[in-house]
């Protein structure tokens, strides 16, 4: 999915480098709904909202 050629979801891979978490964990928090930050399922696959991960991050949208 992407917005303005703005990537707006990513892979559980691509997200755990940038959280810095093995990819397990972030499929963990999934399953049992209990992360910092939760998928939203496309096609049966997991995909994270890359404003959640910036938002965890402490990052703003408009950097």
């Amino acid at each position: 999915m992407e917005a303005r050629g703005i990537q707006a979801v990513c892979a559980t891979n691509v997200a755990a480098v940038a959280l810095d978490r093995q990819p397990q964990t972030l499929r963990k928090w999934a399953c049992l709904e209990n992360g910092p930050i939760r998928p939203i399922r496309i096609n049966g696959r997991l995909a994270w909202r890359v404003a959640d991960i910036k938002r965890l991050l402490g990052e703003e949208e408009g950097q």
